[in-house]
């Protein structure tokens, strides 16, 4: 069984937003759309996402668990680029004397996410033009130009998110595959990066609902 997790209910368009509702005591948006699939909407944020990640782990045992969701780019990408994530980092773990982004426990920087070959051989048969890239992660939305800038030169990051890399130490924690497709909704290095995700976010939603039915989510 695979599950399948957004942060937001906006992300999650038809089929996602179906299927029927599995009660839970963790405040989470949990549905069957098969007896293959789970679809989770576990709010925006690190702990929010963990806290998903780790029920749907317990509660189903999957065989991979997926992250999904629009996300900021870092770079020039045209918006609707669909991202392959190659590996996961938190640009916003510093503790005392170790390296940016060095998560505790598992001691490393980078969180390899499994799959990315197959993801992008796959989108491309399917027709779309994927790019493989890092994914950012921080309880931060972007709107700090020369934050977004050190994100990128130091972690070699494309896009930045709010979720992806907590995902990742849970799966890696877990012994549990963590595979994630992003799509680019707006750039961090723009000014108007705001009024771009509020306008490019249907497009991008739907080119990820695309993506998603051509990996067989749905």
């Amino acid at each position: 069984m695979r599950v399948l997790l957004f942060a937001m209910a906006k992300e999650a368009a038809p089929p996602f937003d179906a299927g029927e509702p599995v009660e839970n005591g963790a405040g989470l948006t949990l549905r069957r759309l098969s007896k293959d699939l789970a679809v989770c909407l576990c709010g925006v944020g690190k702990v929010n996402v963990a806290l998903g990640a780790q029920y749907l782990i317990d509660r189903f045992a999957p065989t991979e668990l997926w992250n999904a969701g629009v996300t900021g780019c870092l770079t020039d990408l045209p918006a609707g680029t669909i991202v392959a994530a190659t590996a996961c980092v938190q640009h916003d773990m510093e503790t005392f004397g170790d390296p940016p982004g060095l998560i505790p426990v598992l001691e490393q920087v980078e969180l390899p996410c499994a799959g990315a070959d197959d993801t992008l051989a796959r989108l491309a048969a399917a027709g779309f033009d994927p790019v493989p890239g890092i994914v950012a992660s921080g309880d931060w939305f972007g709107r700090d130009l020369k934050r977004a800038q050190r994100i990128r030169d130091h972690f070699h990051a494309l896009v930045c998110d709010m979720e992806a890399a907590a995902a990742a130490q849970v799966c890696l924690r877990n012994a549990v595959p963590f595979r994630c497709v992003k799509v680019v909704s707006d750039h961090l290095f723009q000014p108007s990066q705001y009024e771009e995700y509020q306008a490019n976010l249907p497009g991008a939603v739907q080119r990820l609902t695309q993506a998603l039915c051509a990996l067989e989510l749905a």
